[in-house]
């Protein structure tokens, strides 16, 4: 795969995303599209409350113009492209109900539970028509199994549910999402380059454009959040690399940072519900450096290397892929 088009993807993405924003953050506070903010969260935090939300918009269009004017089309291109955009809808319709009808939690749990259903659904719909090997690589070893496809494609509706929630979950303090993703999008990149995926590749570098030119707007103090709408379409992209690339578990640790922030979450609920006690000062778990005392840059910056140094590991194990 020629690296030069993934560079002028991206280049394409992040300028098309930095001239999208700055027409779109003033249409979102003219319409009131202001970030809730949670009152037992940090402090810092409360003079966040009105910024522009619902941001992702300026990463969904910067992604799929890109994407669509230098990706191939096969059925690598179908697998992405819905998923990309399938679950970016339940992420915008959970921000559109926050933010209209005033309701703090959007979707609830099940109508969520559904879109992903739906969404995932229909990825294995075109997995299926285009004959997708349903073996699953374990990292590191050259090794996989291939239990057919009745384990197979409930394990990928899961995995994208997990993923989607996860890259979520790690939104929550300015620039943190963007920049974690990027490097994670970027070792995708490599991965998808291995794997002679055009289609994949030209996806991750579309993506990191789109969220470097976020990046520009979203750093430390942000003048707009990207909402549900960017982090659940962001999860959609990543998830579907991963399995177009055959790369399913090598998730776990190109997207550690995602997984940690999951984990914490789930740890932190299972804890209160059992015991009555937290494990974390707040989840999660960068809201408990950020009541630990940690400034969000501080925070931001450590999660980013952290982020680095696990990209790192998953392209070395994907050498024994």
């Amino acid at each position: 795969m020629d690296y030069q088009l993934l560079l002028l993807t991206a280049a394409v993405s992040f300028i098309l995303a930095v001239i999208a924003a700055p027409l779109f953050i003033p249409l979102l506070r003219r319409l009131k599209f202001g970030q809730q903010v949670r009152d037992d969260g940090p402090q810092s935090h409360l003079k966040k409350a009105g910024t522009p939300t619902m941001g992702g918009i300026i990463i969904m269009i910067a992604f799929t113009l890109s994407f669509l004017k230098f990706s191939v089309v096969d059925s690598n291109f179908y697998v992405l492209l819905v998923s990309t955009l399938g679950y970016g809808l339940i992420g915008f319709l959970d921000d559109y109900i926050k933010i209209v009808f005033k309701r703090s939690l959007g979707l609830t749990p099940r109508q969520k539970l559904l879109g992903q259903l739906v969404v995932g659904a229909a990825l294995c719909a075109i997995l299926i028509h285009a004959g997708h090997d349903t073996g699953i690589s374990i990292p590191g070893t050259g090794a996989d199994f291939d239990w057919g496809p009745w384990f197979y494609y409930p394990f990928i509706i899961l995995m994208m549910m997990a993923v989607t929630n996860a890259v979520n979950f790690t939104d929550g303090v300015d620039g943190l999402l963007s920049g974690v993703s990027a490097v994670a999008l970027a070792a995708f990149a490599v991965v998808a380059m291995q794997a002679t995926s055009i289609a994949a590749g030209v996806s991750a570098a579309a993506m990191i454009g789109a969220v470097l030119g976020f990046l520009v707007f979203n750093a430390h103090p942000a003048k707009v959040f990207m909402g549900d709408f960017g982090s659940f379409g962001i999860g959609g992209v990543i998830g579907a690399i991963a399995i177009v690339t055959k790369t399913e578990l090598l998730f776990v640790v190109i997207g550690g940072v995602f997984v940690i922030e999951m984990l914490s979450v789930i740890l932190q609920v299972a804890s209160f519900k059992s015991r009555g006690k937290r494990i974390f000062r707040m989840s999660p778990i960068h809201h408990h450096f950020e009541l630990g005392g940690w400034s969000e840059w501080r925070v931001v910056t450590s999660f980013w290397l952290v982020g680095v140094v696990l990209a790192a590991i998953g392209l070395y194990l994907s050498k024994g892929l």
